[in-house]
């Protein structure tokens, strides 16, 4: 049933997959010369992120009433995005940073033009469209957080809470990958898939990806090297 689903994610997670290498601050991550400073950055800035990307995904869900598949695919994704948040505190505490700080944190444009982008493709794009477009992006996102957690046991010395949140979304989803393609057949059976479009905004999706790693990495934190 949703084997047509299947090739058209696949083959646009292929083609609009980053390529390798070009992730400074992951690759100092995982060899384990990037600044605790920077890492502390990604929490404060996923902080904002991980909110963000709940409340779009709960209107997706909103505006996806009429498509069953679509609005259980967003519902889950909101509530992933609650469980994320609910692990960014060890993390913090783990970089040396309280709630105060987190407060006080001034978000990087940079930073933010991913989420900002996703709150846009909740108000304009067709929820099949964006399932498409947000399902290339699961790939790199899940793989960095992986890479992250493991490097952080090894050269940093965090605990298993501390790196929960990397955990998280680095683990498979196959709930949230049945979900993805039962709502992607869904469009394409209704008409409701524009390939165009959906490529579009997957192209942007991976570029706002880049730029919040990008970002970060010239960041003044990026330099002090632990």
């Amino acid at each position: 049933m949703t084997q047509q689903a299947r090739e058209l994610l696949e083959a646009t997670a292929r083609s609009l997959a980053l390529r390798q290498g070009e992730n400074r601050v992951v690759a100092a991550i995982a060899d384990g010369t990037e600044s605790r400073l920077t890492i502390g950055l990604i929490a404060l800035e996923q902080r904002h992120i991980v909110e963000s990307d709940r409340r779009s995904f709960l209107h997706l869900a909103t505006r996806a009433a009429a498509h069953p598949a679509a609005a259980a695919l967003y519902g889950t994704m909101a509530e992933g995005e609650a469980l994320g948040l609910e692990r960014l505190g060890a993390l913090l505490h783990a970089c040396g940073l309280d709630e105060v700080a987190a407060r006080a944190h001034e978000p990087a444009a940079g930073c933010q033009a991913f989420p900002a982008y996703v709150a846009w493709l909740a108000l304009q794009a067709d929820p099949a469209d964006a399932a498409v477009a947000l399902y290339a992006n699961f790939a790199a996102w899940g793989g960095y957080c992986g890479t992250i957690a493991t490097a952080l046991r090894a050269h940093y010395g965090f605990t298993d809470e501390a790196c929960g949140f990397f955990d998280f979304f680095a683990l498979p989803a196959p709930v949230l990958l049945d979900q993805g393609l039962a709502a992607v057949q869904e469009g394409l059976d209704t008409g409701h898939v524009t390939l165009s479009e959906a490529l579009c905004y997957g192209r942007l999706l991976q570029a706002y990806e880049s730029m919040f790693w990008d970002t970060l990495a010239d960041h003044p934190a990026a330099t002090s090297r632990p």
